[in-house]
């Protein structure tokens, strides 16, 4: 299965939080495509590289619901990741997310058709009204 998705990113730092974004591969847990918003790693370098660096967390977002993750850095390769045990959880999460909103979708799918059925004046069915002669 190559299921990949975008997912924001937070590099985590003593007093600032350096965002960006990435695809998410749920089968290896890889993250590529890095991209960081008003951070330039080619002057100000990885952020997991500054001294001040806490932590990094990922987002997957669906139909405004969000699921949160641990992200692993490699300083050395500057390469991103989630590990297994993490993955697994989060695919978990994900499927609930993503379940529920398909869920939601077909409930209102099917309350909006329940509405228009409603709302249509009822038809007499064949044969049912007598001519007087």
């Amino acid at each position: 299965m190559d299921l990949k998705v975008p997912i924001a990113i937070f590099d985590e730092l003593e007093d600032s939080v350096i965002e960006g974004s990435g695809m998410l591969d749920m089968a290896s847990g890889e993250i590529r495509n890095v991209e960081y918003v008003n951070h330039d790693v080619g002057l100000s370098g990885l952020p997991a590289e500054d001294e001040t660096y806490e932590f990094t967390s990922g987002t997957l977002s669906n139909n405004g619901k969000d699921v949160e993750f641990r992200v692993e850095v490699n300083v050395i390769t500057g390469a991103y990741s989630v590990s297994p045990s993490e993955l697994l959880e989060l695919k978990g999460r994900a499927a609930k997310l993503f379940t529920g909103a398909a869920a939601r979708e077909a409930e209102q799918a099917a309350a909006a058709k329940a509405a228009k059925a409603a709302a249509k004046p009822a038809e007499k069915p064949p044969g049912t009204g007598r001519k007087r002669r």
